[in-house]
């Protein structure tokens, strides 16, 4: 009976709700000495000073050391107590009184006088155990492992908006930054090499330089025709042209052993490289000629006159037709992939597309508001092309020239020259004259600018990319040739490669 008594007076305790009458037995316990029990403390009786002497001992020094110097504390602590037993908290509670809006009192009480229930749990039966656990569920009863009885201490606040912690800044800002991936590529803002390239001509119209899938790079100063090795660096002068007369346009055939050459006459020469040696001339332009592509065994090429030449080359009579629309000197020409498609661009700001079977203009774009000479096909996605105009212009455009819709546009702020895709990374750069004088990189199809590459001190006329696609050739009016190295070859690719195309097949091809 005592043991339920003794229980019902510690419910009333942890409730707050009424007083504690401990009886003697009770009282043999070691008691803490109370701190809220106001100035009554001061009338206990000699048989509570005997419980603490210690405590009595040291309030009566407390009292008499403050009636001989008051001005030490102009607030005294009451019932000459310790300052660590009366301290309050910033809410005003006392630091011992438990919260009461952050403690469940009754699920307390419940707890404490429940305390040792659950070893009969152990003599109940599964169905009896699982009808508890529901009943406890129903009633709420079922509480957090991490739970607590009692809460001492509210939670803090929320801060304000906009707070900054100091102590945090402090400790954070000197914190190593993480180390960005690897998977973003730091694109060289300085040319990998430099090429002299002395008499280039700083022409807009004309094509001076070539790179042929076996790595050997084209070079028309003025009257002569060199050939750079790009694998050894061994230079070779083709032939050279008579005073008065220059080199207007180079273009390698797809398999990089012949050479097509147009010059100031209006001549288109054949050259295969590997043994130096003039293979044939074709004529019939009346004046420069300023472009020149291959498609397969049909090269085309363009000048000032505005007509562009179909050369069959396999046989004797080589001009198999002549593509008639251009007013003025046309200064761009690119075959699509599947070489169904022939793209021209002039002086006379018009891109035509032409269908070789009919001879004549399937389409044509006149957005342009300067002359067209930067003219790409996007090598991964079929029937997208690129075109860009001069000084006037300075604008970039996307078309899907099966619809013929502009998909996207940019201006660049400056002369557009050339442009060069690259299928790896889905990016293209462009080169650009007056008066930037720089190379941009752009991601595609977002056209967003990726990074600029200055160095040059003069336009730049022409980007011609390597066989595998690493390596961007910028030709500029300073006679310089400069080599970016902006589409790294990424590992694996370059593993595939090798394990499919062995090296050793295009090294036999060059000397």
């Amino acid at each position: 009976m005592s043991h339920f008594n003794f229980d019902q007076m510690l419910s009333e305790a942890v409730e707050l709700d009424g007083t504690l009458n401990l009886n003697s037995s009770v009282s043999r316990m070691s008691l803490k000495p109370l701190h809220g029990a106001g100035n009554s403390a001061l009338n206990r009786s000699r048989s509570a000073s005997r419980l603490s002497p210690t405590l009595f001992n040291h309030k009566a020094t407390s009292i008499k050391s403050k009636s001989k110097s008051p001005a030490r504390s102009k607030t005294p602590t009451r019932l000459g107590l310790p300052e660590v037993y009366n301290k309050k908290t910033t809410n005003g509670a006392d630091r011992f009184i438990p919260n009461r809006s952050t403690t469940d009192f009754e699920y307390a009480s419940h707890s404490m006088v429940n305390a040792g229930s659950e070893e009969d749990t152990e003599n109940l039966s599964l169905a009896q155990q699982e009808r508890r656990r529901l009943l406890e569920e129903s009633l709420n009863m079922s509480k957090n492992n991490d739970s607590r009885i009692l809460s001492f201490k509210s939670k803090a606040p929320a801060a304000k908006d906009g707070h900054a912690n100091n102590m945090k800044i402090l400790y954070s800002a000197g914190k190593p930054q993480i180390q960005k991936s690897q998977n973003v590529r730091q694109i060289p803002s300085l040319a990998e090499k430099i090429l002299d390239a002395p008499d280039l001509m700083d022409d807009f119209y004309l094509h001076m330089v070539d790179w042929s899938s076996l790595n050997h790079v084209a070079v028309a100063l003025s009257g002569g025709a060199y050939i750079w090795n790009a694998t050894d660096g061994n230079i070779l002068q083709l032939f050279q042209k008579e005073e008065n007369q220059y080199i207007s346009s180079v273009k390698w055939i797809k398999e990089g052993n012949i050479l097509g050459v147009g010059d100031s006459e209006g001549a288109v020469q054949l050259w295969d490289v590997a043994n130096t040696k003039l293979v044939r001339t074709m004529t019939g332009h009346t004046d420069r000629i300023t472009s020149l592509d291959w498609n397969a065994h049909i090269l085309v090429s363009a000048g000032r006159s505005g007509a562009i030449h179909m050369h069959d080359v396999r046989v004797a009579q080589h001009h198999v037709g002549t593509l008639s629309g251009h007013t003025q000197e046309v200064c761009g020409l690119t075959w699509s992939p599947d070489g169904k498609l022939l793209a021209s661009g002039g002086n006379d700001n018009t891109v035509y597309l032409w269908d070789p079977a009919e001879l004549k203009p399937v389409s044509s774009i006149s957005e342009h508001q300067s002359a067209v000479k930067a003219l790409s096909w996007c090598p991964w996605q079929r029937g997208v092309l690129a075109t860009a105009g001069g000084t006037v212009d300075r604008t970039i455009r996307i078309w899907n020239t099966q619809c013929m819709s502009q998909l996207h546009h940019i201006d660049t702020g400056s002369q557009v020259s050339s442009i060069v895709w690259n299928s790896e990374y889905k990016e293209l750069v462009s080169g650009h004259g007056f008066s930037q004088n720089q190379l941009t990189v752009w991601k595609y199809p977002t056209l967003t600018k990726v990074a600029d590459l200055t160095g040059h001190s003069s336009r730049v006329l022409l980007l011609v990319c390597s066989p595998d696609g690493s390596t961007v050739a910028s030709v500029a009016g300073d006679e310089t040739i400069r080599l970016w190295k902006i589409w790294p070859v990424q590992v694996k690719k370059k593993k595939s490669e090798k394990s499919s195309h062995p090296v050793s097949m295009l090294s036999q091809r060059i000397r």
